[in-house]
């Protein structure tokens, strides 16, 4: 019997972990990928938007060569974390059910059977990609995850999007010898990209480096070619290797559904008390950018890393 399972070991839910044991509770912390799994799966040569104080965890102090840490370095910080406070962690195992009996949790896993007196959900959102919806969205060419350019030299690539990922994307396909378009259904490029990145992509598009069609949605993803189609209805085709859909991410609703949790169906916002995080089924919270549903711009590392403190707090206060 554990006094709190986390499920999910990003920041906030390897904050929370410290947080517990911190305050005396017995935890585990379960990941179905490994630690930080989603840092993992970031663009290889990323840099955080964030300074390294606001990254940190625990009270123990981020390093960086840079004013702005990079992926491996962020990578390597949050293992080091894990290391120095011994946290149990449970990798690459993957929850199949939460059940509430008799104000008991059971979690049932791909290996094993767990008990516990309260449940933290810190799945994240980068898990679950927005799609498209569209013929041939599931064609070996088209990834809803940017890594690294270099694959990509003198081939026709459509980036389809128009916030940060989209963006950087198309900034260093564009640098590493891809022929880059961009194809965004607003009318412009959103106001939330990085003030140093905007300027960049608006540039290139504007002397005609970076293809882009604003105002235009694609409608079919073909072996050799896109259709797409503009707010006037006028429907076109462009050659194409390599699709990037970065349209976005949201956290995996019909896991909080299946657990009790109360949904929003228009923001995926789960139902939860703003001061502990605490959800409409007792004991069980959620921490982290899942807070935020589809909002996934409002809670981030920086914020979502003190959510462990409030959780814990309440979670003692409950066993008292």
């Amino acid at each position: 019997m554990f006094d709190a399972i986390i499920i999910g070991a990003g920041p906030a839910g390897l904050s929370t972990a410290i947080e517990a044991q911190k305050a005396g509770l017995n935890s585990i912390v379960i990941e179905k990928g490994s630690i930080v799994n989603s840092i993992q799966h970031f663009p290889a040569e990323m840099s955080f938007f964030s300074t390294p104080e606001l990254l940190e965890i625990g009270g123990l102090p981020f390093t960086s060569s840079a004013m702005r840490p990079t992926r491996v370095e962020g990578l390597e910080y949050y293992t080091r974390v894990a290391d120095f406070y011994k946290l149990q962690l449970k990798l690459f195992e993957e929850v199949n059910s939460v059940q509430k009996n008799d104000n008991v949790f059971s979690i049932q896993t791909d290996k094993n059977k767990y008990q516990s007196k309260a449940v933290v959900v810190a799945t994240g959102y980068y898990d679950n990609p927005n799609m498209l919806g569209i013929p041939g969205e599931n064609l070996p060419k088209v990834s809803h995850y940017y890594d690294e350019p270099y694959g990509f030299y003198r081939q026709n690539v459509a980036v389809i999007g128009g916030k940060n990922s989209a963006a950087i994307a198309a900034l260093e396909l564009f640098r590493h010898g891809a022929n880059v378009t961009l194809i965004h259904r607003k009318e412009k490029l959103s106001d939330g990209i990085k003030y140093w990145i905007l300027p960049d992509i608006e540039n290139r598009i504007k002397e005609g480096s970076v293809k882009a069609f604003f105002s235009t949605k694609a409608c079919e993803i073909w072996e050799k070619e896109l259709l797409l189609e503009n707010d006037r209805g006028e429907r076109f085709t462009i050659s194409n290797d390599f699709v990037f859909a970065l349209i976005g991410y949201h956290p995996n609703a019909d896991f909080l559904r299946s657990v009790g949790v109360e949904v929003n169906t228009e923001t995926v916002e789960p139902k939860c008390d703003p001061n502990t995080f605490e959800t409409n089924v007792a004991g069980l919270y959620v921490a982290g950018s899942i807070v935020a549903g589809k909002n996934n711009n409002k809670i981030f590392i920086e914020n979502g890393r003190l959510h462990g403190k409030a959780i814990v707090g309440a979670i003692c206060s409950h066993a008292r």
